[in-house]
């Protein structure tokens, strides 16, 4: 049974989601603010958080950034806004989908859905390994001339999908139904800014990701 985290201090919107959650077979934990939140996660193993921005205590980003430093756990933001901006950042610190408030509970479950099913979907272990990068599937871990990289977990799949599709165009279209595992609403411009992030800390082998321009990305070894 998979374990859900709805962090929220809006105790209705938490029971909403909690009952479709738990008519769907998901076992359900609440918390009411990110302190609440970060002390769950350092005590639990969850397959997924729901996480708000708009909480009292501590906001759902300054949450997510202690949350990512012990745990890769998929996260999805509830943002009342709507601002490019938030969540470029979000990506920027891990987010793996964002949800605009006010949605529907219905598509929030299918988005929950869709990641769960994709991180079932693990690869058995294997390392690819181009000059100094090296990428180990199963464990996360990517190396760049024997140092450690810290990639968010989206950024690593963006670099997994590249290399399984080396040396073949992958449209941006193809990632976001791929990767995001659902029709896509957004600006395409997300996976730019993933590209842009995951080359930067890729460093000098940013140059296995080759642009074609107006239709998507290549890894070319």
């Amino acid at each position: 049974m998979y374990k859900i985290l709805i962090v929220d201090d809006e105790e209705r919107i938490r029971n909403v989601i909690a009952t479709y959650a738990k008519n769907e077979g998901y076992e359900v934990t609440h918390a009411s603010n990110g302190l609440e939140a970060i002390d769950l996660v350092l005590e639990n193993k969850y397959d997924i958080l729901i996480l708000d921005i708009m909480m009292p205590k501590l906001d759902g980003f300054s949450t997510l950034k202690r949350i990512r430093e012990t745990s890769d756990t998929p996260v999805i933001m509830l943002s009342a806004r709507q601002e490019e901006y938030d969540k470029l950042y979000g990506f920027e610190l891990g987010v793996d989908d964002y949800v605009t408030k006010p949605f529907s509970v219905k598509e929030l479950m299918a988005r929950i859905s869709a990641i769960l099913r994709r991180d079932s979907q693990t690869v058995s272990h294997k390392v690819f390994q181009f000059e100094g990068l090296k990428v180990d599937v199963d464990s996360h871990i990517v190396e760049v001339n024997g140092e450690i990289v810290h990639l968010t977990p989206k950024e690593f799949e963006v670099l997994h999908f590249l290399i399984l599709n080396k040396n073949k165009v992958v449209t941006r279209e193809r990632f976001l139904t791929e990767l995001w595992n659902y029709d896509y609403f957004g600006d395409d411009r997300t996976i730019d800014t993933h590209i842009k992030m995951l080359r930067s800390n890729l460093q000098e082998y940013r140059k296995f990701i080759v642009t074609v321009r107006g239709i998507g990305y290549r890894f070319e070894d």
